[in-house]
């Protein structure tokens, strides 16, 4: 069966589904998007994600052309076209087809896509292992010039940190503000255990506030976990007793070396672990139902 693509209201095949060389989401980056994902036929976390893409739209004056009734419909219904009950969504919506200038008032018609498919961010063995990552010399993006509560489909800031992080043989990065202060990585947030206690980089630091990371906070504080939002440098990692990233995409993972130095005891711990089964607990309980045909 041909993958279908959701594209303005119709279900494409995955080989005819096409977007107009003038469509400023390819020219500018003129657009915004959501990763969700579906585990046995439960959309995760579906409202908060489709809250977070119409506010994005908003602060890019983008007018989505479908209620978040209609969207969450739509995300079904694509879901449903594929006979996928374990899914990776992307959400995509661009700000239509206009001239070769960047003048957003030249698109009258934004575009909107669902893509519904398969996505193994890492191998495994790295969920049982842990990651070893570097921190790389891309400063994340200044808050003022590009906000990062804005999933914009621009991502070139974290492609050049994976870049670097590509080319340093390991498969993430830690990408610092511009006063040294850790963010988070190129697509996860990262969390540090320390004497029992879970922190993690506040939002006001330049960083997007992931809906996994705002779940594993509430998972957390419900198992009576200390968790807390703290500033944090280098030296609070590179010392940190335990370590790992979250996200839509990658979930919980472990993360055992930064920068050559050895976090812990150089494997996943026990609060990590613990935190890990909750997240997977709750992935089949929090979000929206649907059965396929």
């Amino acid at each position: 069966m041909s993958l279908k693509i959701y594209i303005d209201g119709k279900l494409i095949d995955k080989q005819d589904a096409k977007i107009s060389v003038f469509d400023h989401g390819l020219l500018y980056g003129d657009g915004v998007f959501e990763g969700i994902r579906a585990y046995k036929c439960l959309v995760f976390k579906l409202k908060e994600h489709i809250d977070r893409l119409y506010e994005s739209a908003h602060t890019i004056m983008l007018s989505i052309p479908l209620s978040k009734q209609e969207m969450a419909a739509a995300v079904v219904e694509t879901l449903k076209a594929n006979d996928l009950a374990d899914a990776y969504i992307r959400l995509v919506v661009t700000r239509g087809v206009g001239d070769l200038g960047m003048d957003p008032r030249k698109c009258p018609k934004p575009s909107v896509i669902i893509i519904t498919d398969k996505i193994k961010l890492y191998p495994e063995q790295l969920y049982r292992d842990g990651l070893k990552i570097i921190t790389v010399p891309t400063v994340r993006n200044l808050s003022e010039a590009l906000n990062p509560q804005i999933k914009s489909l621009n991502y070139l800031n974290n492609i050049m940190a994976k870049i670097e992080a590509v080319n340093s043989g390991v498969e993430e990065a830690i990408l610092l503000n511009s006063l040294g202060f850790v963010t988070e990585c190129t697509g996860d947030n990262i969390f540090v255990v320390k004497n029992g206690e879970v922190y993690t980089p506040p939002q006001y630091m330049g960083l997007l506030r992931g809906i996994t990371r705002d779940t594993v906070l509430d998972l957390g504080r419900a198992a009576k976990i200390s968790m807390r939002e703290q500033i944090m440098t280098r030296h609070e990692i590179f010392n940190a007793d335990e370590m790992f990233l979250t996200g839509t995409a990658a979930e919980i993972i472990p993360v055992v070396q930064v920068d050559g130095r050895v976090i812990g005891e150089g494997k996943p711990g026990a609060l990590t672990l613990k935190l890990m089964k909750a997240f997977h607990a709750a992935t089949r309980k929090n979000g929206v139902k649907y059965s396929l045909r």
